[in-house]
């Protein structure tokens, strides 16, 4: 069994390849359990298991089967620990033997930023150069290097609760293509921003919808359980929905769950999902003005497609 470090799955996994090949994935069938989520008490903030399986559509037997045990324990940081952990188990589809163990973390971060760019390919404005990162996790350099393989981003403002670590990652990212910085001000970059890219475990919304100007793209990356939120009810109103599955978003993501209990959108507000954008079935952005929001909580597709990308990288 090939054996995956975190240094290979980065070097095996670029972002414009990465992109293509969750835009083939979205493409075809799959079979994609609805992930199990299991909560688990801590000392501190309550931690969550989740198990996310995945396997290709049978010809007449499944490629490729896998399946990613991830823990999120959003307190790590105080141990000097990541906060996600988790590898992934690629198994030959017709006999079921293990054909890969691969860094959980690393593929999870990498694919998770390419599917946000891969929306984006649909929904933001092609001729998008500012970009405002909510967040400084281990994500957020993901999600800047990932959009900036899909639009021409060249000045990105990194904004986090902790401005240490927001300026020591524009630090560390800043290049003469795009410059990077940190800010205190949240309101004042939103008002400029392209594109927001949130990737936090905050429980409050943290992007308002009177914030937003026209023509802005908002991509909701951190939220993945009914109490946590990343924007308010005006950016759900004020924006054009999609979604990377919907039955994923519409079990556990709240902000959708929260606006839709509440009566201010429905169901039918989710205007697509990537396996219809990828596919043609419904139209991303419309006009250089819409306001598109898109949520996303993972799905073990992505987890699938990026480690079949990697194995054949591995074997070609």
């Amino acid at each position: 069994m090939r054996i995956f470090s975190a240094g290979e799955v980065e070097t095996g996994l670029d972002y414009a390849d990465l992109v293509e090949t969750l835009r083939t994935a979205f493409q075809r069938e799959a079979v994609v359990p609805l992930r199990h989520h299991h909560s688990i008490p801590t000392e501190g903030r309550e931690a969550t298991l989740l198990l996310m399986p995945a396997w290709s559509a049978p010809a007449p037997a499944p490629a490729h089967l896998g399946v990613k045990v991830v823990t999120v324990y959003p307190d790590n940081a105080t141990r000097d620990l990541p906060s996600v952990l988790g590898t992934y188990l690629l198994l030959d589809g017709p006999t079921g033997v293990p054909v890969a163990s691969i860094d959980g973390p690393t593929l999870t971060a990498r694919r998770t930023a390419a599917a946000s760019a891969l929306a984006a390919d649909y929904l933001a404005r092609p001729d998008a150069r500012n970009l405002l990162m909510v967040g400084t996790g281990r994500l957020a350099g993901s999600l800047i290097e990932a959009h900036t393989a899909v639009r021409p981003i060249r000045q990105t403002v990194i904004w986090g609760r902790d401005r240490d670590k927001a300026v020591r990652l524009a630090d560390r990212l800043d290049n003469d293509t795009n410059r990077i910085t940190a800010t205190d001000d949240l309101a004042a970059a939103a008002t400029s921003a392209d594109i927001i890219s949130c990737a936090t475990t905050s429980q409050d919304p943290l992007i308002h919808g009177d914030w937003l100007r026209a023509g802005v793209h908002v991509d909701l990356v951190g939220g993945f359980r009914p109490d946590m939120r990343e924007a308010d009810d005006d950016v759900m109103g004020r924006g054009r929905i999609f979604a990377d599955t919907r039955a994923g978003v519409l079990a556990e993501a709240g902000d959708i769950i929260q606006p839709l209990d509440a009566g201010l959108i429905t169901a039918d507000d989710i205007a697509g999902d990537l396996f219809e954008l990828c596919q043609g079935r419904c139209e991303g952005r419309r006009s250089p003005d819409e306001i598109t929001v898109f949520k996303s909580v993972g799905s073990a597709l992505e987890d699938l497609a990026a480690a079949e990308h990697l194995l054949a990288g591995e074997m070609s």
